[in-house]
């Protein structure tokens, strides 16, 4: 059986982040047409909620994007330390988001974690698992972007095999209900 790349284009979120760059959503919702035409597979729409641009253009492409063959996705992070998916605000913006795909972020560096989120390498593990699994639920494919793999993993490889390992048992990457 022949492998398939699938193409995930960051053109929508990260693309937007260098200096001068600043797309209209209408500018988005072209783009992402033309990423459909070209074949790619998943377009990343951007972060709902970040700006009031990323808020109009997911309601926008609910209406006005008839994608043949990419798949819309909508990006975020975990849910927050001591806060249940079902709770946590931007879990629910992700949703609200509507796409058949959402990606979030997780540390996956031990420092980023005691760091920078401030809590436990368990409770981080719980955030990533229970996340996904929250968004599988509400029937989303989800996809998991491992936050600074390589450096985490140079620093602490257990744990950041962990993380990947956490995000597999919330379902991460699998296609379809569990």
């Amino acid at each position: 059986m022949a492998k398939q790349i699938a193409i995930y284009d960051t053109t929508l979120r990260d693309g937007t982040q260098g200096e001068g760059i600043a797309l209209s959503c209408d500018d988005k919702l072209r783009i992402a047409r033309r990423l459909d035409e070209f074949g790619v597979a998943y377009i990343e729409g951007g972060w709902p909620g970040s700006n009031p641009k990323d808020i109009e253009f997911f309601a926008r492409a609910q209406q006005e994007l008839e994608l043949k063959n990419a798949k819309l996705a909508a990006f975020g992070s975990t849910c927050r330390a001591d806060v249940d998916p079902a709770e946590d605000a931007q879990v629910q913006l992700l949703l609200e988001a509507a796409t058949p795909v959402v990606t979030i972020f997780g540390k996956t560096w031990d420092l980023h974690v005691t760091e920078v989120l401030r809590t436990t390498l368990d409770e981080n593990l719980r955030m990533i698992r229970d996340t996904v699994r929250y968004l599988k639920d509400h029937g989303k494919e989800v996809v998991y972007d491992a936050e600074h793999f390589f450096d985490g993993y140079r620093a602490n490889p257990e744990y950041a095999l962990a993380t990947l390992k956490a995000a597999v048992i919330g379902g991460a990457g699998k296609r379809g209900a569990l």
